[in-house]
């Protein structure tokens, strides 16, 4: 592919200026002040509801994944004008529907010289070769648009594995261990497709890039124009080769090495006990003076991803845009990541267009519906998109909803979240009866999997925290925004899989997902619709259904952590807690007085300018804990609550990684200093957290 596509970047960018008209055009039209007070109709939300029709998501995943859709492929360009079709039909389209192309560094393995490991004799002759790809147990898993298993940005080399230990390490190989994926079941009669347990020569792939978005434009977006990094200076990616092999394969590699036996949190399911080496030992399969040989023939390549955007247009507001998203493209099928993400959204942008187009509905706010490109590679279609509109999204986004896998498994709901979000996930969760429960409420069976206990409202269900995992990442860390990620998942008193067993393999089937993860699609209608009542409240109703309170929760448990664990040590070097004690006393009471003024103006009939300086108060608060000089050696992490924490202590992130570095390190160093520095970051956040939420004209 040509490295500058001139037609395609001013296509692109005509798309991207149309797009930026439609969002932006308008601010709070002209209207009766009913229309003003707009709020959420119950009765269209339950009829809503009732729409969302499960065999419709079947069928949208049978599509989706009949055909692997690597990013870039011409399967996933395929994808991508099926989302245009789907949303520019004339029944039950969207206001608008325009993709949008990046220029993006992707890895992909050489096909003239595949990846390959294999045990030599001293004299060079090949004893074992580990496979080059998966068995092909359903046909599926052999057809030429397959990738082959790989480390994605990997670098090329050939380094002797095994023996070179003594020299330090020179390659790695990596596989998924049955007792990690499988609770330890590893034969053909136990895995796929006798089961949904990973098959013998099942082989996870990934990107082992070490930041999120594309590695040549970081905070610019990847358009034909932006300056670009030398890729032979991009730092993130591996310093040695890489790569997967299946456990069928690691079996015969670990189970002959000899030296001394490994810790015990490092001993598996393969059936032996697990050495260090270095070499084979002397009775095993192999001569004791065999090497193990990796060659990695990765390259890197520029290549057109495109994000996919659909737009309603909102009524009252269309300035503010909450946001639903989930990526398209896969490592092969994709039925579960991300494609039952795809089915479900195109379920419910099917039910929502349809009505717009009948004229009998149209939300308050503007409804962007995004379908991501490049996001196993790192999160990158998304991260673009932030980057490129980043002024835009900070002014004027709502909320972002990712539902990516949209079911892992049957059993019940899971969900991540900012604090403000928890309040409308239950909301809507509440309404919304569980999948074969007789009754029983999404609500009711999440808390029966997963709680905690509230000091506010007692036993709840738990609300995860976000990380990086999918496209919530530079929504919530890079620009403040408040986000989530909804889906079914497992029973974890029944499976210890950290992940459903396929994971990013070429058993990720159709058949997969009917057979063993979803039959009947319920728990894919259940994520429909409570992703789907997620966003219509925040999109239709008058009053942002944001609680900052909720914040204060957390506050408070990092706060006593910090004192529980750290109050002494700190108390050492001279560093008080009592300005971070009292920033979240501020914080509380002014997210109470709010919560107290949202109250009152709800039993009244409000103003229309009254209620839209509270939601943006609501809207807002989430930017105020950005400080984009707090992490200077994290890329795009700047949100102060949220950021990758390494220290041991559950607290403030900032505060937790630097005590955790100047642990032993003496009075005065620079690493108390941080601390210090840390602190000062925190409590400049709460403080200016607070004085959002206080009422605007006290300034």
């Amino acid at each position: 592919m040509k490295w500058v596509n001139v037609l395609g970047g001013i296509v692109g960018a005509a798309a991207l200026l149309g797009l930026g008209i439609i969002l932006g055009h308008f601010a709070i039209p002209k209207g009766t002040n009913s229309q003003h007070l707009q709020d959420l109709d119950l009765e269209i939300l339950e009829s809503i509801m009732q729409q969302l029709d499960a065999s419709r998501i079947r069928e949208n995943l049978r599509e989706l994944s009949r055909e692997p859709h690597l990013a870039s492929s011409p399967q996933d360009e395929a994808l991508v004008q099926l989302l245009l079709q789907r949303w520019r039909d004339p029944e039950s389209g969207l206001d608008s529907a325009e993709a949008s192309t990046y220029e993006v560094l992707l890895s992909f393995p050489s096909r003239e010289q595949p990846n390959r490991v294999a045990v030599v004799s001293p004299t060079g002759n090949v004893l074992f070769s580990c496979r080059q790809s998966e068995q092909n147990l359903t046909g599926e898993q052999g057809g030429p648009d397959v990738v082959p298993p790989y480390a994605a940005y990997a670098p090329p080399g050939t380094p002797q594995a095994v023996n070179a230990a003594k020299h330090g390490v020179a390659g790695v190989l990596v596989y998924t261990d049955p007792a990690d994926i499988n609770d330890g079941q590893s034969s053909t009669n136990e895995t796929f497709p006798n089961s949904w347990r990973l098959p013998p020569s099942g082989v996870e792939r990934g990107s082992y890039y070490e930041y999120f978005g594309d590695p040549l434009t970081p905070y610019l977006p990847a358009n034909p124009s932006s300056f670009r990094l030398d890729p032979d200076t991009v730092s993130g990616f591996p310093p040695i080769p890489t790569q997967p092999i299946g456990f069928e394969d690691a079996k015969i590699l670990l189970c002959n090495l000899q030296g001394a036996s490994a810790p015990a949190a490092w001993q598996g399911a393969l059936g032996c006990d697990y050495k260090l080496g270095p070499g084979f030992q002397p009775n095993g399969d192999f001569p004791a003076d065999s090497q193990v040989n990796v060659s990695v023939y990765n390259r890197l390549e520029l290549r057109n991803s495109s994000n996919v955007l659909g737009i309603i247009r909102g009524a009252v507001e269309p300035d503010r845009y909450v946001l639903y998203g989930n990526h398209r493209d896969s490592w092969v099928h994709g039925a579960v990541d991300p494609s039952s993400g795809t089915a479900v959204l195109l379920e419910l942008s099917r039910v929502l267009g349809t009505l717009l187009k009948k004229g009998t509905w149209r939300p308050r706010r503007s409804i962007v519906f995004a379908s991501w490109g490049a996001e196993e590679f790192g999160l990158i279609g998304s991260t673009e998109f932030t980057e490129e509109f980043f002024s835009k999204l900070q002014e004027r986004a709502v909320a972002y909803i990712n539902v990516d896998i949209s079911v892992f498994a049957n059993a019940t709901l899971r969900a991540q979240g900012t604090p403000p979000v928890q309040s409308v996930i239950f909301a809507a969760s509440k309404q919304i009866p569980a999948p074969s429960l007789g009754g029983l409420s999404i609500y009711d069976n999440w808390i029966r999997y997963f709680n905690r206990s509230s000091p506010v409202y007692g036993l709840v269900p738990s609300l995860g925290s976000l990380g990086a995992g999918s496209d919530y990442a530079p929504f919530i860390h890079f620009l403040g925004i408040s986000s989530m990620d909804i889906a079914y998942t497992y029973d974890r008193s029944k499976t210890s899989a950290r992940i459903y067993p396929t994971y990013h393999t070429a058993f990720d089937t159709f058949g997969y997902v009917d057979k063993f993860v979803d039959p009947g699609f319920s728990s894919h209608q259940a994520v429909a619709r409570t992703a789907g009542s997620v966003l219509l409240r925040l999109s239709d109703s008058l009053f942002l259904p944001l609680n900052v309170s909720d914040y204060g929760e957390t506050l408070r448990s990092f706060l006593q952590a910090a004192q529980q664990n750290l109050g002494v040590l700190l108390e050492q070097h001279s560093i008080s807690l009592v300005p971070l004690v009292t920033a979240v006393e501020k914080f509380e009471g002014a997210a109470g007085a709010l919560d107290q003024r949202i109250s009152a103006l709800q039993k009244a009939t409000p103003d229309p300018l009254q209620v839209r300086m509270l939601n943006d108060q609501l809207m807002l608060l989430e930017r105020t804990f950005l400080n984009p000089r707090a992490f200077p050696e994290e890329r795009y992490y700047s949100h102060v609550l949220w950021a990758p924490r390494t220290g041991s202590v559950a607290t403030f992130p900032g505060l937790a990684n630097a005590c955790s570095r100047a642990m032993n390190t003496s009075l005065g160093s620079p690493a108390w200093a941080e601390v210090q520095r840390q602190l000062s970051i925190l409590v400049v956040a709460l403080e200016g957290a607070a004085a959002t939420l206080r009422p605007v004209a006290d300034f």
